[in-house]
């Protein structure tokens, strides 16, 4: 299991997107579970030491808005359908900088790397050859949509645990 660093959305971001699950959960696309949240995720690394919680709570963070663009398929065994994050200085200069605290954890996978990250919301997984025209049709718009990013949190996914780094929440031991 990996642990990471995501910006989660606003409730309002948030409800689009679990709108758009739904539809493709109608499809019979696999897709989030209810427990799971919309988010873009930042770094991830095998490891993310607790000590660096500190470090990435000192972060300048304020909410700000991003948008989420057109539709990715990550992957050809298992595809992943994803809403693209269009790249924008706030963005990406968020991203180096919590990038930079993590970066000497262990087993950071190549595409979290500044220079080969992709900023993606997760639509759904392990997609199979007959669903995409389907999945696309269901989720696909002509507009971009504008979403808030509301706060930046910590997710260790081998205790399936979640906490606000910017509200200095912690998990329990």
């Amino acid at each position: 299991m990996v642990q990471s660093v995501e910006l989660v959305l606003d409730a309002t971001s948030e409800a689009e997107v679990r709108r758009q699950w739904a539809a493709l959960s109608e499809l019979g696309l696999h897709t989030p579970g209810p427990g799971y949240r919309p988010h873009i995720t930042m770094a991830v690394a095998e490891e993310i030491w607790p000590r660096l919680d500190k470090a990435l709570a000192q972060q300048d963070f304020r909410p700000f808005q991003v948008r989420l663009g057109g539709l990715l398929v990550f992957g050809t065994h298992a595809p992943v359908l994803v809403r693209a994050v269009v790249p924008s200085a706030p963005l990406i200069s968020l991203q180096h900088r919590l990038f930079r605290v993590v970066s000497d954890c262990p087993g950071i996978p190549g595409n979290v790397r500044p220079d080969s990250w992709t900023p993606h919301v997760t639509l759904a997984r392990r997609l199979r050859p007959g669903q995409f025209d389907a999945a696309l049709g269901a989720v696909a718009t002509d507009k971009d949509l504008r979403v808030t990013v509301e706060d930046i949190r910590r997710w260790d996914g081998a205790r399936r645990v979640e906490w606000s780094v910017t509200a200095g929440h912690r998990p329990a031991p």
